[in-house]
């Protein structure tokens, strides 16, 4: 369960400058700590702790070099990985080069449909009794 508060802030600049604002913030990240995966993995396979970290450290070190060499990798179950790298327009082919046209590469994880079936079914809800507020409000999605 991810627990939401409502916060709110004065827009500095667009249609809505000068106007309180509400919005809903998670009130806290809770971490599934990489000691917990690995103990949740030795709970459920017949691997021992020591494995299940070199598996996990060559894991990262294999993803690591396929994207340095512009590779994608896929993940099973989890999903993929793969590096975009987004490029500015330009007015001639000439003026089309590494350094000036090519941006910073970003790394893009699609996940399969187990992963986003999983993220959807997370139950959300909304704290309401942390924000004072002059006009009624009417609750959305609950």
């Amino acid at each position: 369960m991810i627990d939401f508060e409502i916060k709110t802030k004065v827009q500095p600049i667009g249609t809505r400058k000068g106007q309180t604002v509400y919005y809903a913030q998670p009130k806290s990240q809770q971490y599934f700590t990489n000691k917990m995966l690995i103990e949740r993995i030795v709970r459920e396979t017949s691997l021992s702790e020591g494995d299940v970290k070199n598996a996990l450290v060559s894991l990262s070190n294999v993803v690591c070099d396929a994207l340095q060499l512009g590779m994608s990798v896929d993940l099973a179950e989890l999903g993929s990985f793969r590096l975009v790298v987004p490029s500015k327009m330009m007015d001639s082919a000439a003026e089309v080069t590494v350094k000036d046209t090519l941006k910073t590469p970003k790394i893009v994880f699609t996940p399969k449909q187990k992963m986003r079936d999983a993220a959807n079914k997370v139950e959300l809800s909304i704290d309401r009794g942390t924000t004072k507020s002059d006009t009624p409000s009417t609750p959305v999605g609950e």
